[in-house]
């Protein structure tokens, strides 16, 4: 349709241009960026959570993302006039508001991602992501623990429940999840042979309810409410309670705010779930001998708790579960790491700073480096190449090597 003969005929004659290229588009309404990632996040990408494709907490940093930052940035354009200016725009607004380099490369990644499955849908004929270079990520400087920190942070353990873990972290290299979805089953306390093949992560809740509005309308944060943040929940607290204090949220939940699913006293879906590990999925391990007796220490003191606790005890055959036999929070461990490290006086370091300890000691100790790739699971070799630079000991030895060979005595 157009307002003239000459404009319908060059419609035509585009039309019959895709057609001879096969880039017609399917006939209809073309989405907006908006509701083309809706759709995307809400169909696709929960059909791939459900099969196992794509981890839990995956699809929630896309959530988060395309929320802060794909929505409003450019949700309101069609998918079929999206220009590469139009992203050039956005990641330049991302980077002046103080984000980082990774985190617009990551959302340059979900964005193409989401245009790449339009395209094998006929909603566009193209992907405008593959016009745009991709922001160019630093890598963050690695930060690994010394041997002398490692040791202090050993014996600081001794004093704490579920020493053991921390053994695990510094000598083994595991990630967090995949700590804590360790099982006796896959430990031979005979060989020291440790199959690492899943991990414990939160599966997000989803509302049982009928009205998922009204249902977490209670938790909507609205600015700005005065009220009591101690007695909120009291009846008898008045509106304008100033006994604790009042700070207004930073951000606020969207008009029609379906979220807070934790809340809703008819949830589904959620909780402590068990899933292959990242990259490849049957990483099997063998522990130093050393390691050996100090987990058979801790079976025997898991072993105690379980007959004291009784029936109150929840057997999912873990290695380092809650008092009660449950799995452990990932905050919780996070928070007693942070305490172990203020016990054993040492620097602050972050949780994944152990697995990075645990490459460079065996990068010093002279372990080749497909050795190391193997045992921290990397998928790419270049990755582990990153633990080379600061295995500053080997880099003495070479240049002390170096020296002799050019000024030392035959």
């Amino acid at each position: 349709m157009g307002k003239s003969e000459a404009e319908v005929t060059r419609k035509v004659q585009e039309l019959e241009g895709k057609r001879g290229t096969g880039q017609v588009a399917k006939p209809g309404k073309v989405p907006t960026v908006a509701e083309w990632m809706t759709e995307y996040l809400d169909v696709i990408c929960e059909r791939l959570v459900a099969s196992g494709k794509m981890a839990p907490r995956t699809l929630d940093d896309y959530r988060s993302k395309t929320r802060h930052w794909i929505m409003p940035l450019l949700g309101r354009h069609r998918l079929d006039r999206l220009a590469p200016e139009h992203l050039d725009k956005a990641y330049a607004t991302m980077l002046e508001q103080g984000r980082s380099s990774s985190t617009v490369l990551k959302v340059h990644r979900i964005l193409s991602r989401a245009l790449k499955i339009a395209v094998r849908r006929s909603k566009v004929t193209r992907n405008i992501a593959t016009l745009v270079d991709a922001p160019v990520a630093a890598d963050p400087d690695l930060e690994p623990l010394t041997r002398n920190e490692a040791r202090k942070i050993l014996e600081a353990a001794k004093s704490r429940r579920n020493a053991a873990r921390w053994s695990v972290a510094l000598s083994l290299g595991i990630r967090q999840g995949e700590a804590l979805g360790l099982r006796w089953s896959f430990v031979d306390l005979g060989t020291g042979v440790i199959k690492a093949w899943y991990q414990a992560q939160r599966a997000p809740w989803k509302h049982g309810c009928d009205d998922p509005y009204e249902c977490g309308k209670e938790w909507h944060r609205w600015p700005c409410k005065p009220r009591c943040r101690v007695h909120k929940h009291d009846p008898d607290c008045p509106q304008d309670c100033t006994k604790h204090g009042h700070v207004c949220p930073t951000r606020t939940c969207a008009k029609e705010c379906t979220g807070h699913a934790d809340r809703c006293p008819k949830r589904t879906g959620g909780g402590i779930v068990f899933r292959q590990r990242k990259g490849r999925s049957r990483l099997t391990l063998q522990c130093p001998p050393e390691l050996l007796p100090i987990l058979r220490e801790h079976k025997q003191r898991q072993d105690a708790e379980r007959a004291e606790v009784g029936e109150l005890w929840e057997d999912h055959d873990l290695l380092f579960p809650t008092r009660r036999g449950r799995p452990m929070e990932r905050s919780e461990d996070y928070k007693m790491w942070k305490a172990l490290l203020r016990q054993a006086g040492v620097r602050e370091a972050r949780l994944h700073d152990a697995r990075h300890t645990a490459g460079t000691l065996l990068v010093e100790q002279g372990v080749h480096i497909r050795v190391v790739q193997e045992i921290l699971g990397h998928a790419r070799v270049t990755t582990t190449e990153r633990y080379t630079h600061i295995a500053s000991p080997q880099v003495k030895d070479a240049s002390e090597r170096m020296g002799a060979a050019l000024w030392g005595e035959d």
